[in-house]
C-alpha cells in the first residue's frame, strides 16, 4: 500500500512540472509574438551582411617602345547572386522579365536579350520550360547576366535595385588586345578563373582558390591569364580586388550604411618585344611559306607542304627576346566574354606557343595528321659549330687537322653502315673551318662522332651529352614559360638499343637531338657571345598603372663556357663562310648555320628548314633562329626570313646600335 502511494505521488509531481514547463513556454512565446516581435523581426533583418567584390582594373602589357599589345578598360556589368534555400519560380521569374523590359527599354537593340536567355545566366535551375525545380550549379558566386551596361542601364538599375532582389552592378575589366596581333601566343590570353582553376595543369590557380582574403580571393567570372606572360606575370597584372560590404534584410534591401575598400590597379608590363620587328617577323614567315609553296619555284626552294613556322629574334649580349613567332597566329579577343566552339576549332592549331613546345601542324584527319611532323624538328645541321667546338676542346682534332672528304663514310661492323653528304658531295681535304663552310657530314662523323666513340676510357654519350646541355639542349631555357619543352635526347634511346657508335655518328651532324626555337635562339646567342648562356628575357621594366617604376630587369647569366680564342674563331671563319640565300648585299658579316634537317614521318623522309645566325659577326648584337617544318633545304627555306629579321631589328634598333634608315 505504501508503496502504491509513493508511485501515486511521483506521478503528480511529474504531472505537475510539465504543466509548469508548458505554462511558462507558452508565456515566452507570447511576450516574444506580442511584445518583441517587431524589435526581433527587424533585428533579423539587420543581422546579414553581404559582400561584394569589385575587380580591379588589369595592367596593361606594352612592347620595349610603350606601343600597346593588350590593354585593359573598365566596364560596368550586372551580376545575379543565387538565394540558398529559394524554391518558388514565380518570383525569380518575375525579375528575369523585369530585366528583360529594362535590357529592351534602355540597352542596344542588338544585344537584346529574353528572360529566357537572363534565367539560363542567373543558374537558378530552371527555366521557362522547365516543370521541375532543382539546385543552382554552384551559390556563393555571383553569374554575369550582361557585360559593358550603358549609361542608361547602369542609372535605372541603380535606382530601382529594391525592385530586382539578387541583382547587383559591378565594374569589372574588359581585356582588349591589339587587332595587330602582336606575338599572340607569348603574350597569352584570358580565361575565366572557374575555368583556370579545374585545368589539369594549373595547380597556380587551385592554389589561389584557397585564399580567404577577401582583396585577394578569386571570383570565378573573374578572368585570369591562361597562357604566356598574362599567366606567367598574373599576380603583377592583376591588382587587388576591392570589397563593397552593405547590411540587408532579408528582403535583400539595404538598411544601413555601405562600407568599401578600393580596388588597386594592377601594374603594367614593359615587354623586350619590339612591335616592329615582331610583326616583320610574322609577315616574313607567312609570305615566304606562300612563296615556297608556289609550284613556280626551282627544286632548291619548292617546299608544297610547308604550312608552319617559328622564328626567334635575340639579343647577344642582354638575352632580351625581340621578335617570338609562331605562325599561323589568331586573334586572341576571341576569348572576351567565352569563345565559341566555331571559333575555337578556327583556332586551336594555332593557340599553342610552338617556339617553345611541340605543336601538331594543322591537319584535322588523323591519318593526314600522322604525316607531317610536329614543330619539334631535328636542328640538323645547325649543330655542326658546336659539334667543332666539343671536337677541338676534347683533342679530338686540330684546328687545321686535314680530312678528305669523299662525299661517303663507313662506320660500324664490318664498316656495312654507310651515310653521305648532301646529294652525296665530295669536298676533298678540308680542316675544321671548311667542315663547317661545307656542312660536311662525313668530317663531323670521322673527326668527332667516331673518334668520340673509339677514345679510351671515355663514355661518349655522357659527353656528348654534357656539351649539348651545357649550350641549352636538351634542358629549359630558364625562361618561365609555362609548357616549354626541354627537348628530346634521342641519342639516348639509340645508344641503349643500338650501341653508342650507332647514336654519336648522326648525332655529330644533327639526326639525334630534337630542340625548340627558342633553344636554338640561345644556343645561336652562345655561338656570338663566345660561351655566355644569357636567360631568355620577355620584360624589361614592370610600372604602377600610373606609369611609376616598380622593377627593371637585368641581363643574367646561367652558365659561362670558356674556350680557348681560336677555337671560337675557327667556328665563326667557318659560320660566315656559309652560303645562305636571301642575305645578298647585307651590309654587314652575319655568321650562320643553315640546316636540313631529315626525319622520316609514316615511312617517309621529310626535310625540314632550320636556321641559325648572329650579327654583326664583328660585334655580335642579334641572334636568330628560324624552324620551317617541312620547308625543305634551311639556306632556301628558312634563311631569308632570318634576312628580314635582321633587316627589322636594324631599322629597329640598329645592328650597331643606332636604328638604320632604309
Amino acid at each position: 500500500m505504501a508503496h502504491r502511494r509513493h508511485f501515486t505521488f511521483r506521478l503528480n509531481l511529474f504531472f505537475f512540472v510539465v504543466f509548469a514547463l508548458f505554462s511558462i513556454l507558452i508565456i515566452r512565446l507570447a511576450i516574444v509574438q506580442f511584445v518583441e516581435g517587431e524589435t526581433l523581426a527587424e533585428e533579423e533583418g539587420k543581422l546579414r551582411s553581404k559582400h561584394n567584390a569589385i575587380p580591379s582594373i588589369r595592367g596593361s602589357i606594352f612592347d620595349r617602345k610603350g606601343y600597346p599589345i593588350a590593354e585593359s578598360t573598365s566596364s560596368q556589368s550586372l551580376f545575379y547572386s543565387v538565394e540558398p534555400g529559394q524554391k518558388e519560380k514565380q518570383p525569380i521569374i518575375d525579375v528575369a522579365r523585369k530585366v528583360e523590359q529594362i535590357f529592351a527599354q534602355y540597352g542596344d537593340p542588338a544585344k537584346t536579350m529574353t528572360a529566357e536567355d537572363i534565367l539560363k545566366k542567373m543558374d537558378v535551375g530552371f527555366d521557362l520550360q522547365m516543370n521541375k525545380t532543382k539546385d543552382p550549379s554552384y551559390y556563393s558566386v555571383p553569374r554575369r547576366i550582361k557585360a559593358d551596361l550603358n549609361q542608361a542601364e547602369i542609372a535605372y538599375l541603380s535606382e530601382h535595385r529594391d525592385e530586382l532582389p539578387g541583382m547587383e552592378i559591378q565594374e569589372e575589366s574588359i581585356r582588349q588586345y591589339n587587332d595587330k596581333t602582336i606575338a599572340v601566343q607569348l603574350v597569352g590570353y584570358l580565361k575565366s578563373f572557374s575555368t583556370a582553376r579545374s585545368d589539369s595543369g594549373l595547380e597556380f590557380y587551385r592554389k589561389k582558390a584557397e585564399s580567404t582574403e577577401p582583396t585577394d580571393e578569386y571570383l570565378d567570372t573573374e578572368d585570369v591569364g591562361f597562357d604566356g606572360l598574362e599567366l606567367m606575370y598574373q599576380d603583377e597584372l592583376r591588382g587587388k580586388n576591392g570589397v563593397k560590404t552593405y547590411p540587408v534584410n532579408a528582403a535583400e534591401k539595404i538598411v544601413g550604411p555601405v562600407t568599401m575598400i578600393k580596388p588597386e590597379k594592377g601594374n603594367n608590363l614593359f615587354l623586350t618585344i619590339d612591335a616592329d620587328v615582331q610583326l616583320e617577323t610574322e609577315n616574313a614567315i607567312m609570305e615566304h611559306l606562300a612563296y615556297i609553296r608556289d609550284p613556280a619555284r626551282d627544286r632548291w626552294s619548292y617546299a608544297p607542304n610547308a604550312t608552319t613556322g617559328y622564328a626567334v629574334a635575340m639579343e647577344v649580349d642582354t638575352g632580351n627576346v625581340v621578335a617570338m613567332a609562331s605562325m599561323p597566329d589568331y586573334n586572341p579577343n576571341l576569348w572576351n566574354g567565352g569563345i565559341s566552339p566555331e571559333d575555337y576549332n578556327k583556332v586551336k592549331f594555332f593557340v599553342e606557343n610552338g617556339t617553345i613546345r611541340e605543336v601538331r601542324p594543322p591537319y584535322e584527319d588523323q591519318k593526314e595528321l600522322n604525316k607531317h611532323p610536329t614543330s619539334l624538328v631535328y636542328l640538323g645541321s645547325t649543330i655542326k659549330p658546336l659539334t667543332i667546338l666539343l671536337g677541338l676542346n676534347e683533342k679530338l682534332m686540330g684546328i687545321n687537322e686535314l680530312y678528305t672528304d669523299t662525299g661517303v663514310f663507313f662506320y660500324g661492323k664490318d664498316n656495312k653502315a654507310r651515310l653521305t653528304n648532301s646529294d652525296g658531295k665530295y669536298n676533298g681535304p678540308i680542316n675544321a673551318t671548311q667542315a663547317i663552310q661545307y656542312s660536311s657530314n662525313t668530317y663531323m662523323s670521322a673527326m668527332v662522332g667516331n673518334r668520340l666513340y673509339f677514345r679510351p676510357n671515355t663514355d661518349g654519350i655522357q659527353v656528348w651529352n654534357d656539351y649539348m646541355e651545357r649550350f641549352g639542349l636538351g634542358v629549359l631555357t630558364g625562361s618561365g614559360l609555362r609548357g616549354e619543352y626541354a627537348g628530346y635526347k634521342e641519342y639516348n634511346e639509340t645508344n641503349k638499343k643500338y650501341g653508342p657508335q650507332a647514336a654519336l655518328i648522326p648525332a655529330s651532324w644533327g639526326q639525334m637531338g630534337k630542340y625548340t626555337t627558342l633553344q636554338l635562339a640561345q644556343y645561336a646567342a652562345m655561338l656570338g657571345n663566345r660561351g655566355k648562356r644569357i636567360k631568355p628575357q620577355f620584360v624589361t621594366k614592370i610600372t604602377s598603372y600610373d606609369m611609376n617604376p616598380i622593377k627593371e630587369f637585368q641581363p643574367e647569366v646561367l652558365s659561362q663556357e670558356n674556350f680557348p680564342k681560336e677555337y671560337w674563331d675557327t667556328v665563326q671563319k667557318g659560320m660566315e663562310l656559309v652560303t645562305k640565300s636571301g642575305f645578298e648585299g647585307f651590309p654587314y658579316r652575319v655568321a650562320a648555320k643553315t640546316g636540313t634537317s631529315t626525319q622520316s614521318v609514316a615511312g617517309k623522309d621529310i626535310d625540314n628548314a632550320v636556321f641559325i645566325a648572329y650579327a654583326p659577326a664583328d660585334k655580335p648584337k642579334l641572334a636568330v633562329a628560324v624552324v620551317v617544318p617541312e620547308g625543305g633545304f634551311g639556306s632556301y627555306g628558312a634563311a631569308p626570313i632570318a634576312r628580314r629579321m635582321f633587316d627589322a631589328y636594324d631599322r629597329a634598333v640598329g645592328l650597331y646600335g643606332v636604328p638604320v634608315q632604309p
